[in-house]
């Protein structure tokens, strides 16, 4: 795995990361979005999206935008099924079915 591979799935990983925390930041969801913006799941999650930013920058200088930007989709399939586990949002199957199809569309441009 090339340098810019490997900071493509640091940036995919670090957005995750951080999109995981801005949900669990939110809390019960009856705070005030003050409340929510300062609560250190949220502070960190957004810093995990910065971090992820500045990977993707470095992944884009040798991986084209046309393949580097989709195979960030990746993350949509964890997210799937990290929010059915830990935040028990429902998994019918027409989201695994969409599961599935975004999984083979990164595989084909990622094998571009």
């Amino acid at each position: 795995m090339t340098p810019y591979w490997a900071a493509l799935v640091g940036a995919i990983s670090s957005s995750l990361v951080g999109q995981v925390l801005l949900k669990a930041g939110t809390g019960d969801g009856t705070g005030s979005f003050i409340t929510q913006l300062f609560r250190w799941q949220t502070i960190v999650g957004l810093g995990c999206y910065g971090l992820g930013a500045l990977l993707y920058i470095v992944a884009l200088r040798k991986i084209p935008m046309s393949v580097a930007l989709p195979c960030t989709a990746a993350s949509y399939i964890l997210i799937a099924l990290i929010g059915w586990w830990a935040f028990n949002e429902p998994m019918g199957m027409q989201k695994v079915a969409a599961v599935l199809l975004i999984a083979t569309g990164v595989a084909l441009l990622a094998t571009a």
